[in-house]
């Protein structure tokens, strides 16, 4: 059995130590808003925070969370930078669209008014197929231009 902190709450799952996190909260706990991309890192579908940090559920051994906060897209209520995306109609199909923001929800946690270059680093790390690069950058500035805190 492993615990977890998964949204505030604590969760006990039986799956093998190296069982990606992403699996473990969509088969286990039923959270799906993480998605399944690539399986590699490499696109961020998958993107959660792990104490605050964007990771890529799908690389995440459950293994290595003990006594460590996963928070989820469904564990952020309806932040500000959800409502700054639904404003900028930043989502096409929006399988990409829970890991962006999540990683903007970090971003801004950190640094609730980041430079155009920062905003540019710090989500280069998720890919959007459907095109809506500049709607989803368009949100994230918007979010720090009002000083929304997520």
């Amino acid at each position: 059995m492993i615990r977890l902190m998964v949204n505030g709450q604590q969760h006990e799952v039986d799956a093998e130590a190296d069982t990606p996190l992403l699996y473990v909260l969509r088969d286990d706990l039923g959270l799906n808003g993480a998605k399944f991309g690539c399986g590699l890192g490499q696109c961020g579908a998958c993107t959660v925070l792990v104490d605050g940090l964007p990771v890529f559920s799908c690389l995440t051994p459950v293994a290595v969370l003990a006594g460590r906060r996963v928070r989820t897209i469904e564990g952020l209520g309806g932040n500000a930078v959800q409502r700054a995306f639904e404003q900028e109609q930043a989502a096409q199909c929006g399988y990409c669209i829970a890991g962006m923001v999540m990683r903007a929800t970090a971003l801004l946690e950190h640094n609730p008014h980041p430079h155009e270059d920062e905003i540019r680093a710090y989500m280069s790390g998720n890919l959007c197929r459907c095109g809506t690069h500049m709607r989803i950058l368009e949100a994230v500035r918007n979010a720090a231009r009002q000083g929304l805190k997520p």
